[in-house]
């Protein structure tokens, strides 16, 4: 028993280690995260004058809806978006840093290395996504009378553990491909944004994307959190939209795992830890 009070508590302060190394890394590159965060609002200001635009040309629609429906898809993919992006970059940050070898020789299991990289993305994320849903909403004057935050954050969490899990996945690829793993991370990415109905429903979609669709946790992630904004759902009203996301979580978190797991061994075994392309 007290040795494996002792295990856990080695395991409790790696993973607080992983996590409080990438907020020195973020606080290091900080212009270029205020940079990126322009790009990204600039980038969803494009996406939600869609709404605007529409109106403009005489279209017949609540562009107050709209613009929120719009704005929700942007937030909500920029959040992932960053999901992915640490994740998928656990591997080149090593690289950048010249400390890849020693975090993989590390007295660290591999699970507790990669929920602290999840952890610290879900947290800048959703500060991240916060700020940005603010200040789109201030552009654009938007009222959300109903508004239930506290269900949308629910849902947000809840699917975030699927998105770590998918970003297991990627985080692989660099590790296996040096050259162009980090590019084919973004294209998963990409594909997420297609069928997930990040700014049209689904329903538009050809029925094999559709399919897709059923197994994305970006759908179920926007359809409960754009009915806990527009429409003030509470949580226990949100089950249709939670319960696919923690089956698609309790799926993607062990199989993500597995697959590092497997990079890792063909990495160590090809010798591909310490290139760099």
């Amino acid at each position: 028993m007290p040795g494996s009070a002792a295990t856990v508590r080695a395991e409790l302060i790696g993973l607080g280690g992983i996590i409080e190394r990438n907020a020195y890394l973020v606080k290091r590159y900080a212009l270029w995260e205020v940079a990126f965060f322009v790009w990204t609002v600039a980038n969803t200001l494009t996406i939600v004058f869609i709404a605007e635009g529409v109106e403009a040309s005489g279209g017949s629609l609540d562009v107050n809806r709209q613009t929120t429906i719009l704005l929700i898809g942007a937030v909500i993919w920029a959040y992932l978006g960053i999901i992915f992006e640490i994740l998928t970059e656990t591997v080149a940050w090593e690289r950048w840093e010249g400390t890849i070898e020693y975090t993989f020789m590390a007295p660290l299991s591999r699970s507790v290395h990669l929920f602290g990289m999840g952890i610290f993305a879900v947290v800048y994320g959703v500060a991240r996504a916060g700020l940005l849903f603010g200040v789109i909403a201030f552009f654009f004057d938007l009222e959300m009378p109903q508004a239930n935050f506290v269900a949308a954050l629910v849902v947000l969490g809840v699917s975030s553990v699927s998105f770590i899990g998918i970003g297991m996945m990627t985080a692989v690829l660099p590790l296996i491909s040096p050259e162009k793993g980090t590019q084919l991370g973004f294209i998963a990415q990409g594909m997420l944004l297609v069928v997930s109905g990040v700014y049209y429903s689904v329903d538009v979609l050809p029925e094999p994307m559709q399919w897709l669709a059923t197994i994305s946790p970006a759908t179920y992630a926007l359809e409960g959190i754009r009915d806990a904004i527009l429409e003030g759902t509470g949580v226990s009203d949100l089950w249709s939209q939670l319960w696919p996301l923690v089956v698609i979580g309790a799926i993607s978190i062990p199989l993500g795992l597995a697959v590092f797991r497997r990079g890792e061994l063909y990495a160590k075994q090809h010798g591909k830890l310490k290139r760099s392309g």
